[in-house]
Parts: C-alpha cells; structure tokens; sequence
C-alpha cells in the first residue's frame, strides 16, 4: 500500500515545491489535479508536463494520478441528451488520460458529479449506457492498456444523483470488461452511502483500483473522528496494493500541517491493525 496526496491542497505552491513538499512528509506520490496546472488540460503546456517529471524524478516522489477531473471546462457532460456534448465529453477525457501518460500517471479518478449527472427526463438506463461507452472509450486510449480508469461512486451531498456506491459501479465495471477499468471508493462518501464501508471494499476486492482518505468534516485523516484503522484492515484484506490519496475539500488549516496530520493518522493505523 501506497500514499498519495492530492494536489490541490498545496497549490498555491509551484508544482516543484508541491513534489519537494510531500517528499518532505512521506508521501509515495502525488494526485494532481488539472485545474490546477489550467483551465483545459490539452493548454498544460509541454514545459509543464516536463517540470512535473522531473520534479517526480529528483524527489522520488510519482505523480500518480489525476482527479477532480471536469471542474473545467464548462459545457462538458457525460451523460447530456446530446450526442455531440457526449463526444466532446468523451474526447476531453481521452486527452486527460493522455495527459496523465505523458507525466507517468497510472490512474485517473472519474468523480465529477455535476458532469454526469442525470437530468430530468433521461431514464437511468441511457445515462448508463452513455457513461459506460465513455469510460471504455478513455480506457482504449492507444497506449493507455496500463493506465486505470477509476469509477467514483458518490454521495448525494457532493450534487450527484447517478452511481451512489460500490455496488452499481462494480456491476459496471464488469460490464464493461476491460482490465484496465476499475472502482475508486472514498471515505467521505463511503461512510454516507454504503451500509459498512469496509464490508464495501472487502466486495470490491481485486476491482478496487484506488482509495481516497478523507474525513466527514471534509478535512484530512486525524481532523476529524473518522477511525481508519477498520478500512486499513479492510485493505489488508484484499491485498490492496493501489495508492491510498489524501483528498480534502476544507482548505482553512495550514496544507503542510494538514497533511501532514493526516499521513501520520493513515500509517499509524495501518500500523495498528497489520
């Protein structure tokens, strides 16, 4: 098991002290997201992509991944009534993955609730059908057989109202049926939309491609009263070798501090339950 932490919380540093950053804490990786290099991923231009290696490379320190995938730009939709905003949907996601091979990412995380959202009038059967096609479409990306494409359930208070929890994404993921299409869970949305969390990922098993951390007052691991130590054994169990990421959405406490908080609290209770 690894530790990742989510870009976001350091972004008002340069990308070279956001990798000298989590090297100096602990962390395995970092989870960078888009919007924080640009607006639309196809103008993260060439030097950045460049910095962003060679960051990883004298740090140690992979860029692992990517999330927070379709903050921008606006007008995108995975599963709009319009095919052609389905194409440009898709296609943006493509050029994400290609975008996360081109800096040594391994996986991508499809949350973006507000962009999958199912809008009135559609059935429950066409916006699965729609979301399905665009994630096998970004999972045969030339080059990409290596590359995770991760499907987020999530919980109705992140404004999502289409796949709730790990149950409805596994069962898309084995319809679709490509080795490198998986299940991400987190703990904020976990904790509110699965009966036992860990039980959620004990089910998911060798489907469960990555693992975000996060408390339900939005903030790191040991800022809250979340106890990891069940979800590491859970972990444990299955044999989770993927990349656990801290992902916050409350950015008032001191990033390093916060951080690094909440990568003591994860490897304490790995350490308490191995």
């Amino acid at each position: 098991m690894k530790f990742a932490l989510c870009n976001e919380i350091l972004q008002d540093f340069d990308i070279e002290k956001q990798f000298e950053i989590a090297a100096q804490i602990g962390f395995d990786a970092l989870e960078i997201a888009p919007f924080t290099l640009s607006d639309r991923v196809q103008e993260i231009t060439a030097e950045q992509k460049q910095r962003i290696r060679q960051a990883a490379a004298d740090t140690g320190v992979a860029a692992a991944g990517l999330h927070w995938l379709l903050v921008g730009p606006t007008g995108l939709h995975v599963t709009h009534p319009d095919p052609e905003v389905r194409a440009q949907t898709t296609a943006y996601c493509q050029d994400l993955v290609r975008f996360g091979l081109e800096i040594g990412a391994v996986y991508m995380v499809v949350g973006s609730p507000a962009q999958r959202a199912r809008q009135e009038g559609l059935t429950y059967h066409d916006c699965w059908e729609w979301f399905k096609q665009a994630m096998a479409e970004c999972a045969q990306v030339e080059g990409a057989e290596g590359f995770q494409v991760c499907i987020e359930p999530l919980a109705p208070n992140t404004n999502n109202n289409f796949l709730f929890n790990h149950l409805e994404v596994v069962k898309m993921c084995r319809e679709i049926n490509l080795p490198n299409v998986g299940v991400i869970l987190d703990t904020y949305s976990g904790l509110q939309t699965e009966s036992y969390l860990p039980e959620a990922i004990r089910e998911t098993g060798d489907l469960l491609r990555h693992y975000h951390c996060n408390d339900l007052n939005q903030r790191a691991p040991g800022w809250g009263d979340v106890d990891f130590r069940p979800i590491m054994r859970a972990l444990l169990d299955i044999d989770y070798q993927g990349y656990c990421s801290i992902e916050v959405f409350d950015f008032e406490p001191d990033p390093v501090e916060h951080a690094r908080i909440g990568l003591e609290t994860l490897k304490q209770a790995l350490a308490d339950v191995s």
